[in-house]
């Protein structure tokens, strides 16, 4: 179960997971991307975005058949299922409130979701301000939690884990233009007792060491290393030390 692997690691070890995007990443990029990855300790492989017009099956295969990685699915909308994957992140975007992304997506893909093998992680999704309208922002039609409000952060981190919640993924979005408020990540960490996932505007070893340092267990990179996969060698130096 990789939900379980997640708790097991989690405290112990950082995890670093590699967001691939099929619009951004296609299939003849994939051999050379999955092997670096597997040979930098990516621990996990997450497929999708805001917008995606690729059909998601052919890279969930196309991951699977070069690596043994789990993939899990990222969806933006219902459009994006898959039953090749291993799971799916079910996301309820909590920091937001448009009744689409906390509930009505997941009716319309719930069935899909029951009858295929996924191992499903109910995860609260929350999108923190990165100084510039971001695609998830904007798909989603909500706002960001300003990102120089942490009080905001935690109470709705401390609600998604009430309601249950699997996973609480803090998201600076695509293209952000620097992480998250390390003194946000470290306030939400110190309240909950959840794996803690961070993602959005991780470039470099040190974004991502500030990441891990105010506790996240699970870093995201994507457009970093879209733009240039040889960054997972630095990112591999960082997890080895």
């Amino acid at each position: 179960m990789i939900y379980q692997s997640i708790l097991t690691l989690s405290g112990k070890k950082k995890i670093l997971a590699l967001l691939v995007d099929p619009d951004e990443t296609g299939v003849d990029r994939l051999t050379g991307l999955m092997e670096m990855a597997a040979s930098s300790g990516v621990s996990l492989v997450l497929v999708g975005g805001s917008l995606v017009s690729n059909p998601v099956d052919a890279v969930v295969e196309a991951i699977k058949s070069i690596s043994t990685i789990p993939v899990l699915l990222f969806p933006g909308n219902p459009g994006q299922l898959s039953s090749k994957a291993d799971g799916i992140l079910l996301l309820s975007l909590i920091s937001g409130r448009n009744p689409e992304f906390l509930i009505g997506n997941h009716v319309v893909a719930a069935r899909f979701i029951r009858n295929s093998r996924l191992e499903v992680i109910p995860t609260g999704y929350m999108l923190i301000e990165n100084g510039a309208l971001s695609s998830v922002g904007y798909m989603s039609n909500t706002t960001p939690i300003p990102r120089n409000k942490p009080d905001i952060a935690v109470s709705t981190a401390i609600a998604g884990e009430l309601l249950g919640l699997k996973l609480i993924y803090m998201e600076g979005g695509s293209g952000a233009n620097g992480i998250i408020p390390p003194a946000m990540i470290e306030a939400v960490r110190k309240n909950i007792s959840l794996p803690l996932v961070v993602g959005g505007g991780i470039r470099d070893a040190d974004d991502l060491r500030k990441v891990y340092d105010a506790g996240a267990d699970i870093a995201v990179v994507g457009n970093s290393v879209e733009r240039d996969p040889s960054k997972l060698k630095e990112f591999a130096a960082l997890l080895r030390s």
